[in-house]
């Protein structure tokens, strides 16, 4: 390993807050968590070799968000994050069942979506939102479930949006096309209850599209991004659970693994970021690491 061992080593009980993200967008998400809890030590992996999630299989998404928690584990991490909601709504739950208990008892994995569900009903006076989000997590319906548990008065109406991840990582946000296909998809959301007051983003990579999407959403829709909802969920988190952030470190440190080319991690991840990042390269699969085994923010 390049980066500085003394400040992850695997004997030490406490270690950095690890955030996973099948590539990019989960930066988006990093970025708040830093505002709210700047003092705490992160790794950061993104999953760029394998990206996008959002059109691969339940079990492809399971098996990659696995390593990449285990992976982040075995770095000294007793926190991950999955700042991703296709593998929060397709691997959260199946890891926390499965596989969390052979990494240690200290351990835990937490997603995006309970903590976005929980304020649905801040934003909604109709009681209608719409979801734009990949396919992978509309087909796994975790919003429609988790709205159902913590804001009853909700009905989700979700619209997948495939074109835009390829669009933001492609720096298409602003394109003829990119607006041509964002008024297609919102046209098929809206059209589904003409009460929708507003409209979730249920992807960490849509906030680069904001002001496009933002363009062709009528008056008086609220537009909703994760970021900050997330953010403030964990700083509730562990304020509420102050035996696992005894064990997250806090020396403001920043570390940023790639499992792709460092380079152009580092020249889109400032876009996500809004900052400068300095990334190196990892192995994450299970073929190279055999030890294979991750709760909502509750």
């Amino acid at each position: 390993m390049a980066w500085d061992s003394a400040s992850l080593r695997l004997t030490d009980m406490k270690g950095p807050i690890g955030i996973f993200d099948s590539g990019y967008g989960g930066l988006t998400v990093f970025k708040e968590i830093e505002k709210q809890l700047p003092e705490f030590d992160y790794i950061y992996l993104g999953d760029n070799a394998r990206t996008p999630y959002g059109t691969r299989s339940l079990e492809k998404v399971y098996e990659f968000t696995l390593e990449g928690v285990r992976y982040l584990f075995e770095q000294g991490c007793n926190l991950v994050i999955l700042a991703c909601n296709t593998a929060s709504a397709n691997a959260l739950r199946t890891i926390q069942r499965k596989n969390l208990a052979s990494f240690g008892p200290q351990k835990r994995v937490l997603g995006v979506i309970r903590p976005t569900t929980e304020r649905l009903s801040e934003f909604s006076h109709s009681g209608h939102i719409g979801l734009c989000g990949t396919t992978a997590t509309v087909n796994s319906g975790s919003y429609v479930i988790e709205a159902q548990k913590y804001a009853p008065d909700i009905q989700v109406h979700q619209q997948a949006c495939p074109l835009w991840v390829p669009m933001v990582e492609n720096d298409e946000i602003g394109s003829e096309a990119a607006h041509l296909i964002t008024q297609k998809y919102l046209s098929e959301l809206l059209g589904q209850h003409p009460d929708i007051d507003a409209v979730l983003l249920a992807c960490t990579h849509y906030p680069l599209m904001y002001a496009t999407i933002k363009a062709h959403l009528p008056e008086g829709i609220t537009l909703i991004s994760q970021g900050e909802l997330v953010a403030h969920s964990l700083r509730d988190y562990l304020s509420r659970h102050p035996e696992m952030e005894a064990l997250c470190s806090k020396g403001g440190s920043r570390i940023f693994l790639t499992t792709d080319s460092p380079e152009s991690f580092e020249r889109l991840g400032e876009n996500y970021y809004s900052a400068p990042v300095h990334s190196q390269r990892v192995d994450i699969e299970a073929k190279k690491n055999p030890h294979r085994s991750g709760e909502d923010l509750n």
